[in-house]
């Protein structure tokens, strides 16, 4: 039902760097950037995999608690953005693994961005 979300970035190079390395094990990169002339002169970016659905915008951002969930298409997904968010700087917010709380074949990851923000990728598959 939703068909796009936006965030607020502090810092939008750092989280751009951040994100490229992250959304690579689900397929997804930086599909498009907005021009200055149309955002005020903040920098603005969307991330998909065949469209922008996920949108960074560099301004103050509101704080951290935020949570964002990315699908991914496997289990193994999961781990390989994982590993690369971690690898990007991000920090560790529970690891990859089965959350039989959530569903019995909730599979998934968190790490924190650099503003904070608590990033998941998930696989709703027994593989």
């Amino acid at each position: 039902m939703i068909d796009h979300i936006g965030i607020t970035v502090s810092d939008f190079d750092a989280s751009k760097a951040f994100y490229d390395k992250a959304m690579a094990p689900l397929g997804a990169s930086l599909l498009h950037m907005v021009p200055a002339e149309y955002t005020g002169g903040s920098k603005v970016g969307g991330y998909g995999r065949d469209r922008p659905v996920f949108w960074l915008h560099e301004a103050t951002p509101t704080g951290p608690g935020r949570h964002y969930a990315f699908t991914a298409r496997s289990r193994a997904e999961v781990d390989a953005f994982y590993a690369a968010a971690i690898a990007a700087g991000g920090r560790d917010n529970g690891a990859p693994g089965p959350r039989p709380h959530y569903h019995p074949d909730y599979y998934g990851a968190f790490v924190l961005d650099p503003d904070g923000n608590n990033v998941e990728a998930v696989c709703h598959t027994a593989e």
